[in-house]
């Protein structure tokens, strides 16, 4: 008997262990929601050591039912990253990240970091760039994200550079496709990027590199359909980052959750205070898709302004505002112009607002409009799709050739033609982030990248 009794003690002390290691396991995945999408530090477990699901897990722990889901909101974080190798903290990374429980879609908002935020270009200096609103306080970056975005966050995430050098060394480094040869050296910032185009394991080091790189040491930089310079920089960010979670949803990687605590707690900083406001949202954050996650970058044109003629990134309010409503639709399920309601795919609806008939006149109108086509996709095939879809349309699809891999189908306006055209080319495609780039005269007035989602 005394044998027995003992046994059920240990069996109760192994049980409280395990109980233990789970309370810290939910709270380490409360953290994981918060930084994930922004920094990478997004784990996801496909099953736990007895070979039950972790998400019926969590749910059953946390009473968590049908009724429970219906009441969660989208949760939305400010994400910003900070060099820590110069004086003057500056955010090289400002993400607008969201995630909705009920959909599994989340999102990326990329704000480039020479955005103006000031009163009156003829007197702009560089604290008018939000980048710089930091070195007062991170409110000071989420008021201004507000007023350009229209949303109303109220909690950000600050991390250092320093985050995802450790994460990426700590995981044994990161297969990515590198898009273009990285030769860059800045001595005052200790900063040395020599990285080969093409798909390669990243150690932390390199990957830092990769998504601080904006050009090289010529002035080169990312091809102009990929996204010059800080556009350049933002895309390579957000395609690194989903690579970054994809390939951390693993099993092997929960033997590594004491080590990924650490990494938050040396390198984040946050106004969460109470996190039990978001505790709810776990059991549904573990189960996310990185296939959901849908990311773009707010429109708008560099230009240069002020006594100095500084670099600024001049955002487009109206497109702005368009692309937001357009992503959060898309998150929550709502119906979005020329897509099917609910699906966040490239489905094309059966009505539209924009008349897409094959009347005369239309055509006419359309055959003025030179497009050039580029093929990122990879398949030969899509690139006959594509021309031969626009031209059944009145389309004048003035060249066509290939360019660089690319993941999403870009529709650049070259022209400042009416806005009517980019939207029907995007509902004739199924798919496309429409943007606007008039800083140089062209003789093309659309450019379309067609990347891997075009199908």
């Amino acid at each position: 008997m005394s044998k027995k009794v003992s046994k059920n003690k240990k069996n109760n002390i192994k049980n409280k262990k395990v109980k233990k290691k789970n309370r810290v396991l939910r709270t380490f995945i409360i953290i994981i929601l918060l930084i994930a999408i922004g920094v990478g530090l997004f784990v996801g477990y496909s099953a736990y050591k007895n070979g039950w699901g972790l998400k019926g897990i969590v749910q059953t722990a946390m009473g968590h039912d049908e009724k429970k889901l219906a009441d969660l909101d989208p949760f939305t974080v400010l994400i910003l990253g900070v060099s820590e190798d110069i004086k003057s903290k500056l955010t090289d990374t400002i993400i607008v990240a969201s995630y909705n429980p009920k959909t599994q879609i989340a999102s990326l908002i990329s704000i480039p970091r020479d955005t103006f935020v000031g009163t009156n270009k003829n007197n702009a200096t560089s604290y008018d760039k939000i980048n710089a609103l930091y070195q007062t306080s991170p409110e000071k970056t989420l008021d201004a994200v507000n007023k350009i975005t229209g949303l109303d966050i109220v909690y950000y995430v600050v991390v250092s550079n320093n985050a995802l050098v450790e994460l990426v060394d700590e995981l044994g480094g990161v297969e990515f496709d590198v898009p273009i040869n990285m030769d860059y050296d800045d001595c005052t910032q200790d900063l040395y990027i020599h990285l080969k185009a093409g798909m390669q394991k990243l150690n932390g080091e390199q990957a830092e590199g990769l998504v601080r790189f904006r050009k090289n040491n010529n002035g080169t930089s990312y091809s102009e359909e990929y996204g010059d310079n800080d556009l350049g920089r933002m895309r390579t960010q957000r395609e690194f980052l989903k690579v970054v979670a994809k390939q951390m949803i693993q099993f092997k990687n929960i033997t590594k959750i004491g080590s990924f605590i650490d990494i938050f707690k040396n390198n984040v900083t946050t106004n969460i205070k109470n996190w039990s406001l978001i505790k709810d949202y776990v059991a549904y954050a573990i189960d996310f898709n990185t296939d959901n996650l849908q990311t773009a970058s707010i429109p708008g044109n560099p230009s240069s302004f002020g006594p100095y003629k500084l670099s600024f990134f001049d955002y487009n309010k109206k497109e702005t505002s368009a692309l937001v409503e357009e992503l959060f639709a898309k998150q929550n399920g709502e119906t979005v112009e020329g897509e099917s309601a609910g699906t966040g795919n490239n489905t094309t609806s059966n009505t539209t607002n924009i008349t897409s008939s094959n009347s005369t006149s239309e055509k006419t109108a359309n055959s003025k409009i030179k497009i050039e086509l580029l093929n990122g996709s990879g398949d030969s095939t899509l690139l006959t799709k594509a021309t031969k879809a626009l031209k059944n349309k009145g389309y004048n699809v003035y060249k066509t050739g290939t360019t660089t891999s690319t993941a999403k189908t870009t529709i650049v306006n070259k022209t400042a033609v009416p806005s009517t055209h980019t939207t029907e080319i995007k509902n004739i495609l199924g798919i496309g982030n429409i943007s606007s780039s008039t800083a140089s005269k062209s003789t093309i007035d659309i450019k379309i990248v067609i990347g891997k989602d075009y199908k």
